[in-house]
């Protein structure tokens, strides 16, 4: 895909990164602390593996800040009968009022094959319906999921997710949320976040 460089330097751009820096190096990671209302999330964003979805996820975290967001879903092995390829993952989004609808715009699929982050426990993904069509919605697995790699065919489209980073503190309030009421799959009353925290070292 002759577009991905091209896009890849629009985001470093867009975030005030320069490839090749000494500042590039050291945010390599960024770190996102979800203040949940069941406790906090912490996860590390991997820049240099995954730059196109971890810059995209860093911009609504800057725009959601204060407007925080939700989980919205849990997936457990008991809860998708209709699925012969089960996974086990709780999937949330930003909210969204007071962002122009016209900024939200779908990104590239970073492959785990090209970026070599793949879906292990605590993984931060991307979700997606159709390849590039990842925009504000992403999901945390509990356990490990290679079904959702490149190659895996959780999607039967068998390109995978883009996963872009790692829960380091904060796994048993995934699996809180995990646990919560749900009526099917969906969480009854969703789980607030309350704001998204960024951490630059």
């Amino acid at each position: 895909m002759k577009h991905i460089p091209q896009l890849i330097l629009l985001f470093f751009a867009l975030q005030g990164y320069v490839p090749g820096s000494c500042q590039t190096m050291r945010d390599s990671i960024t770190t996102v602390v979800m203040a949940t209302e069941l406790g906090e999330i912490q996860v590390d964003l991997y820049l240099q593996q995954a730059p196109i979805t971890t810059a995209n996820f860093l911009k609504y975290v800057r725009r959601a800040a204060d407007q925080g967001g939700s989980f919205y879903r849990t997936v457990t092995m008991a809860n998708q009968p209709d699925k012969k390829i089960k996974i086990e993952v709780i999937q949330g989004g930003f909210t969204l009022e007071g962002i122009d609808s016209a900024s939200i715009q779908p990104i590239p699929l970073e492959r785990t094959n090209h970026t070599g982050v793949r879906h292990k426990n605590g993984t931060i993904s991307m979700a997606r319906s159709d390849p590039d069509s990842g925009s504000t919605e992403f999901f945390i697995c509990i356990g490990d999921q290679p079904s959702l790699d490149y190659g895996g065919m959780r999607n039967p489209d068998g390109q995978g997710f883009a996963a872009f980073g790692t829960v380091t503190t904060g796994m048993d309030i995934v699996q809180r949320i995990q646990n919560s009421p749900a009526n099917g799959q969906s969480l009854t009353p969703p789980v607030r976040i309350l704001s998204f925290k960024e951490i630059r070292h």
